[in-house]
C-alpha cells in the first residue's frame, strides 16, 4: 500500500487542527479506521490517521473521519496523546510507544479473506465491541463468498504504474473469489509486479480491471492507458473501479467483490 501523505495532513495539530482528547483510541492506520468506522462508538475516537482526512487516499467514509482529530504515523504525536489504545500500521514505530507505556496493537494489511475477518473479529474483542465486530466479520465473509462458474474466464487487476497483484495476494484471492483465474501467472508476473501496456495488449485476458480515472491521479498516463484499453473493449471486458478499495482488508472487500461480482 503506498500512499504520499498531503502536506496539509503532517500538519496535524497546527491552528485550526481540533485537540485530541486524552484517554481514548487513537489509529494512525487508514485501514484500521475503516473498521473503526463500521464498530466503534465514536465516542471511543480520539483520533484517526491522517490519510483517512483525504478522500484520494481513505478507505474509511470521509465525513465520518472528519468529525475526528487526524493523526500522523510519528511515535511522537502518539505519545502526546496520551490515547488509552493506539492502532498502529505497519509503517509506525513501535519501540517509542513501549518505552512511553503506551499500549497499542499492530496492524497488517491481511493477505486473505479469512486474516481480514479474523483482524475485525480481535479489533472488536478488543475494543469490547464484539457484537458489532462479528457483524462486520460476516458480512466480509458473505461478500467473498465463492461464485460457483463452469468455465472460469481469465482476468487481472491491472492498478497504476501497471502493477498486479499475483498469486498470495488478498487481490488474488479476491479475483478467485469472484469466478475468476488471474491471468498473472500467465505473464510470468511475481507476486507482486508490473505488466507493461503492450504486452497487456497483444496479448489479454477476457477481463481487466482498472483504474478509475480521479483527480490526483497522473491523468495523462492513465487516460493513456484508458484510451488503448478502449480500443481492444470490443475483445475483451474492461471493469473500471476505485484504486484504493484494493488498499485494505475489511470492509473494503465488501465494496471490491461488488465490482468483481458485477
Amino acid at each position: 500500500m503506498r500512499m504520499v501523505l498531503p502536506l496539509a495532513l503532517l500538519l496535524a495539530g497546527c491552528s485550526g487542527q481540533p485537540t485530541i482528547t486524552p484517554g481514548k483510541i487513537v489509529s494512525n492506520n487508514p485501514c484500521v479506521d475503516a473498521i473503526l468506522a463500521e464498530v466503534a462508538d465514536p465516542d471511543q475516537i480520539g483520533a484517526v490517521s491522517a490519510w483517512s482526512h483525504d478522500a484520494a487516499s481513505a478507505s474509511a467514509p470521509t465525513d465520518w473521519a472528519r468529525q475526528f482529530p487526524a493523526i500522523g504515523a510519528e511515535a511522537e504525536a502518539i505519545i502526546t496523546a496520551r490515547p488509552s489504545l493506539a492502532l498502529i500500521g505497519a509503517f509506525g514505530r513501535t519501540d517509542a510507544l513501549d518505552k512511553a507505556g503506551v499500549r497499542h496493537m499492530d496492524f497488517g494489511v491481511p493477505a486473505s479473506v479469512e486474516e481480514s475477518a479474523a483482524q475485525v473479529r480481535s479489533l472488536a474483542n478488543r475494543i469490547g465491541r464484539i457484537a458489532q465486530g462479528e457483524t462486520l466479520a460476516k458480512a466480509i465473509e458473505a461478500a467473498a463468498m465463492p461464485t460457483q462458474a463452469e468455465q472460469r474466464k481469465s482476468a487481472i487487476i491491472w492498478l497504476s504504474g501497471g502493477f498486479v497483484p499475483g498469486k498470495g495476494t488478498l487481490q488474488d484471492e479476491l479475483l478467485s473469489r469472484a469466478g475468476y483465474r488471474n491471468a498473472s501467472a500467465s505473464y510470468g508476473l511475481k507476486q507482486w509486479d508490473v505488466l507493461p501496456l503492450e504486452t497487456l495488449v497483444r496479448n489479454p485476458p477476457d477481463v481487466i480491471f482498472t483504474p478509475l480515472l480521479v483527480e490526483g491521479d497522473d491523468r495523462r498516463a492513465l487516460a493513456m492507458r484508458h484510451l488503448v484499453l478502449d480500443r481492444i473493449s470490443d475483445r475483451i471486458r474492461v471493469v473500471r473501479f476505485p484504486e484504493k478499495l484494493l488498499n485494505c482488508g475489511g470492509p473494503s472487500i465488501i465494496k471490491a467483490m461488488e465490482v468483481l461480482k458485477s
